[in-house]
């Protein structure tokens, strides 16, 4: 998954490197920045600006920036060419470029514009003029005053309309750490986010569900272990704390990944059954398998199930109990809200629960 950091100014030199430093071991790729902040003054972007944009070169993420002529002014370049060199690879443009100049610029940038002011004649004047969507990215503002954040429905819905010409669509969640001022309370796209902010990888999973290709912190940072979360979710995996039966620990060896045609029950391990091909995997006699398989529960295929046996599952709903399935284990109630957002090959990887 496509995951992103915010880097700001005001913030100084020292701890904006270590932020990429953390990004970059979290394996993040992108970063948002501006430069026209009201609140960010004082600074001196030949200097600072410019060596905040080249560690992000250095580490590999690729940084957006919003750009209009006075950044040009600021960074002490004379031309777009120039950012380029910086380690600019993104750029969001203000209002007063043309769809003319705007192609001319996509084809060295991705060209970056809010989500919520693209319109219909946009989008036909930059076809006029020759444009291939797959260079422009539409990004969805965040919200730092309480109750002017956008409904997830309408997020999907735009997102929905931009990706099928073949933009990259991208919104913001809050941090749970060092937000940033002067509000402090939260840098969402997503409104009902602000009032739930420790949820980050919640958040970030409901917004790729809603056709968000990047998904990015607004805030100055999160926790550590929203890092992990993370540096998880950056390499196309979920970690799900899980309880697991002695004799089926070689299940947390591997990253399990949910088949492409989801189930609305179950989610399926596509890598299980290979997992298992030394093994057989008997009957159970020690398990639950007089009740429900209840939402959560870790399933094995037993020999019983033939040609499935060794399919691990985990159940998204509760459901009869079935003498060829095994209950191995249980997700722990704290991960189970992640449950509905894996599918179609998203991973995950069951690690022990706390105190096991």
């Amino acid at each position: 998954m496509k995951t992103g950091i915010s880097l700001y100014f005001s913030n100084g030199v020292e701890k904006n490197e270590a932020m990429i430093r953390k990004a970059q071991k979290a394996g993040i790729r992108y970063a948002f920045t501006s430069m026209h902040i009201p609140e960010e003054t004082g600074i001196d972007y030949k200097r600072d600006a410019r060596k905040i944009l080249e560690q992000c070169r250095d580490a590999g993420i690729n940084l957006i920036v919003d750009v209009s002529p006075v950044t040009l002014e600021k960074l002490g370049c004379t031309s777009f060419d120039e950012l380029l060199s910086l380690g600019i690879t993104y750029i969001r443009l203000d209002f007063g470029f043309t769809a003319e100049k705007t192609v001319e610029l996509s084809e060295k940038f991705h060209i970056v514009f809010n989500a919520s002011t693209i319109s219909q004649e946009d989008i036909q004047n930059w076809a006029a003029a020759g444009a291939d969507f797959t260079r422009f990215a539409a990004c969805h503002n965040y919200y730092p005053k309480p109750y002017t954040g956008l409904s997830l429905e309408r997020v999907k819905e735009m997102n929905q309309r931009l990706k099928i010409l073949g933009f990259t669509t991208m919104a913001f969640v809050p941090g749970n750490a060092g937000l940033r001022g002067p509000l402090c309370e939260g840098l969402p796209t997503v409104e009902e986010h602000r009032f739930s902010r420790d949820e980050v990888l919640l958040h970030m999973l409901e917004l790729y569900q809603a056709d968000s290709d990047i998904v990015l912190v607004g805030d100055n940072d999160v926790t550590e272990e929203v890092w992990t979360q993370l540096a998880a979710l950056s390499k196309g995996y979920v970690a799900l704390h899980a309880d697991i039966r002695p004799g089926y620990e070689f299940e947390r060896a591997i990253i399990h990944h949910d088949r492409p045609d989801s189930s609305e029950y179950v989610i399926r391990s596509q890598e299980s059954r290979f997992n298992c091909r030394d093994r057989v995997i008997a009957a159970d006699t020690a398990g639950d398998i007089s009740g429900q398989r209840l939402a959560g529960n870790i399933c094995i295929a037993n020999e019983a199930y033939l040609r499935y046996m060794g399919e691990l599952e985990i159940s998204r709903v509760d459901m009869p109990s079935d003498p060829r399935v095994n209950v191995i284990g249980q997700v722990a109630g704290k991960d189970r809200k992640y449950l509905p957002y894996i599918r179609e090959g998203l991973g995950f990887y069951l690690c022990p629960a706390d105190g096991q």
